[in-house]
Order: structure tokens, then sequence, then C-alpha cells
């Protein structure tokens, strides 16, 4: 009936698999096809061959002559160990030799060589165990992470495996962004190893790399209860906390981190930030400026930023403590964006303050620093014709008209100012020009008005 006894042997297992299953109904089709694939039908086979090879073998000439290597190393004759093994080692030898010879050059911190060393003995003996394992963690060190989880898998296949070898295929897991496979991977490393804190921390990030936010708190509440002092885990359960959108307890921690002398740039920073959400300008001006003194000499794009946005929420005090002290922690050393921004700020704050001189000066510090900004050219112009300068305030618009992105505004400001002398004529034109480059609704109910204005003079 069957035609061989591998035959026989697979519909033996769909009859114990059919009996196992029968209160729970027939086979999917899914488990059919797993069960007729040949790598199961091939894996299944090797079940029945006793786990006798997952060391290589030795003749008795190549035994005597690992004596003699081993003898070596005990005597610490490193280089006459490796001379040995590397004339006995080639294509026929024992896989034993390429691992052994592979460890030595590992010992002598040449991985490259012994990665090598270790795969010509896995190609030899495909259920090396050892050199499985030793393979994938250099794979691992050389961020060959595809090939340590092909290694690494290996290891388990063969029967081995323990809490650095499931803690490895995690990591390489975690590093490809395969968070599924990962966490798995570093729950048994935690389950054999449970006193490593690396692979619950580890565990944590690949579950907040899922988003799921409120696990990774929970958890970093037991921890922290083992281990207050440690600002990893209140940092973790801080942005835990900013993903579940529970800012004050986020606020918490970072404080928290803060008290240890663990804080960072980047957590002194979200802590502002939440002040400010929170109109606790005051305090999130110290903390920026706590942040610019954590290392005053990196990029000051943060700190610009929340300058802005301090001006933006009407904190302008604030803004102007915090603007004070970027340029003196950075001077310099802003780029010509940033002081552009901090410029354009400050003019805005004097004008907020009527400080018609700090105003001017700054436009004028904008405008050297870059003649074709046409906005600190209309503000120029602005600021120029409500001082009683129009002829100053008609130099600056025509400037900033000669430039395509503000030809429309600059052109509008100018009209605004003839239109203020009576020269309604001028202004006309002007603002239909405008409309021509930029159709607006209020520009064209100003230019209705301007018309009206003329006819009835």
């Amino acid at each position: 009936m069957f035609k061989n006894s591998f035959q026989l042997i697979v519909v033996s297992c769909w009859f114990l698999a059919g009996t196992v299953l029968a209160g729970a109904g027939s086979l999917d089709s899914v488990s059919l096809d797993l069960w007729q694939s040949p790598d199961f039908q091939r894996r299944f086979t090797e079940s029945y061959v006793a786990e006798t090879e997952i060391e290589p073998t030795v003749t008795q000439s190549e035994r005597e002559a690992m004596l003699k290597v081993l003898d070596l190393m005990a005597k610490d004759q490193m280089a006459k160990a490796k001379t040995l093994l590397e004339k006995n080692t080639n294509e026929a030898a024992s896989a034993v030799f390429d691992f052994t010879l592979a460890n030595l050059y590992l010992q002598q911190n040449d991985p490259n060589l012994a990665m090598k060393g270790y795969e010509r003995a896995v190609v030899k003996h495909p259920k090396f165990r050892r050199a499985w394992n030793n393979l994938g963690l250099i794979y691992v060190q050389q961020t060959e992470y595809q090939k340590a989880i092909r290694a690494l898998t290996r290891v388990i296949e063969t029967g081995g495996g323990n809490a650095l070898t499931y803690g490895m295929l995690g990591f390489s897991y975690l590093s490809l962004g395969d968070l599924m496979p990962a966490e798995s991977a570093f729950r048994m490393a935690i389950l054999l190893d449970p006193e490593t804190l690396d692979w619950k921390m580890k565990l944590l990030y690949t579950q907040f790399k899922q988003g799921r936010y409120a696990e990774v708190a929970s958890f970093c509440d037991r921890m922290i209860e083992e281990m207050p002092t440690r600002g990893d885990l209140w940092l973790l359960q801080a942005n835990a906390y900013i993903g579940l959108n529970e800012p004050l307890k986020a606020a918490v921690n970072y404080e928290m981190l803060d008290s240890l002398g663990a804080s960072t740039l980047d957590s002194l920073n979200m802590l502002a930030d939440i002040y400010v959400n929170q109109a606790l300008f005051d305090t999130a001006v110290e903390t920026y400026i706590r942040a610019l003194e954590v290392k005053p000499f990196r990029n000051s794009d943060r700190a610009v930023r929340a300058a802005k946005v301090l001006c933006a929420r009407g904190a302008l005090p604030q803004a102007k403590q915090l603007i004070a002290q970027i340029e003196t922690l950075h001077g310099n050393l802003l780029g010509t964006l940033n002081r552009k921004d901090l410029l354009r700020l400050r003019a805005r704050i004097a004008a907020s303050e009527s400080a018609d001189g700090e105003e001017i000066k700054v436009l004028e510090e904008i405008v050297t620093l870059d003649p074709l900004d046409g906005e600190a050219l209309i503000l120029l112009g602005r600021h120029c014709g409500r001082t009683g300068d129009p002829e100053k305030a008609v130099f600056y618009y025509e400037r900033a008209a000669s430039l395509e992105k503000y030809e429309a505004d600059a052109k509008v400001r100018h009209a605004q100012l003839l239109v203020s002398q009576g020269k309604y004529a001028e202004a006309i034109g002007l603002l239909k020009r405008a409309q021509d480059l930029k159709p607006r609704d209020d520009v064209q109910k100003y230019l209705e008005q301007v018309e009206r204005a003329t006819k009835s003079r």
C-alpha cells in the first residue's frame, strides 16, 4: 500500500494528529500544507535519528594533533598552538580544527578571521552547535543581524540555547525592527535568566516601540520599586506617559530624573515643553536654560524653537530672557537662520514694548545679515512710515518688491503709505499689480474702497 517507509511515517503522523484534534474538527488547509511540506517531512525523518552529531568526529591522527594543540594552549604557548592548528587545518580536516583555530583568532581580537573559521566549521558539520553559537555572537558584534538570526536560531534548533543565545537573538530582531520575535526571544532570555536586567530593559524597549505604553509604564513601576535610583527606568516610564498623553505624570518622572543627576538635554527640553503647555512660562524658561547649560555648544535649534513658541503664546518677557541666554551661550556659533529668527523675535518684543529705536536697530541688523530678507525690509518700511520718514519707507518697500516672493505684500504696504498721503491713483496701480500677483479678498475690498474714494473727490 505504501511505497516507502517515509510515506508510512507521514501517514502515521496524520493519523495521530487527527486523533488528537478529533474534538476540535478536522485539520485546516494551513495545517495540511505544513504536514505536506518537504521541509517538515525532512525534519520529521531526521527526528528518528539520535542526536549524536552535535560534535564533529576526529580521526586517531587528528586526535593526537589536537592533544598537542591543547597541551601548547595549556602552557600558554598560543603562537605555537596557532601554527600547529593552521598546519593541520584544511578542507579534509575535521571541523574541530576550524573551530579551535577560530577560537584562537577570537582570543587575539581578530573577529574577521574567527568568523571565517566558524563558517568553515558549520559548512563541514552543519549541526556543530558550539560553532553556530560563537558565529552568531560574532555576527551580532559585526552588526550582521540577519546572519546572526540564522546562526542563533540554528543553535536552538540543534537543542541548545541559553539566556545569552535568546538575548542576542532578541537584540538582532530588535535591531532589524522585527518586534514580535524580538519580544518572544527576550521573554525566553528572562525565563532562563531572571536576574539579568538587560533582558528586561530590552523587552521594555520592544514593547515601547510597539506603542504598548500602558504595559511599559506598569512594568517600570515594579522595576522602580526594586531599583529607585535607575535613571533609565524613570526616563522610559516618562516617555511612556507621554505616549499615554499624561504629561503631568511624565513631568514628575523628568523632575525625579533631574534629582538623580541623570537629566539629558532631551529630557530637560521635554520637561520644559510640558511646562509651556501648562502655561507655566517662568518654570519653562528656567528649564530650557538648564537644558542649554547641559551642552551649551550643541545645536541651538531646539532652544530657538522654544523661544518662538513662547512668543506665540504671548510670553514675551520669558522669551526675551531665553533669547538673551541663547545669545550668551552660543554667540557667533549661531547659524544664519537661527540668528535671523532670534532677531525677528527681538524685533517683535521691542515693538510690543514700544521700543522703536531697538526695533529698527534689530531689523537693520537682519537686513545687514541678509539683504534679501523681504520680510525685514517690509517691517523696516512700515516702521519708517509710522515714524514719519516716508521716503525711506518707499525705499525699503521698493527693495522688498524687487524680490519675487515679497513683491505682492510690499506693493500693498507701499499702496497704504500712498493712500495716507492722498496719492490714490498711484496706490490703485500698486494694488492692481498686487492682485495680479497674489489675489486676496481683503486686498480687493481695499482696492475698491480706494477707487470709490478717488471718484468722490
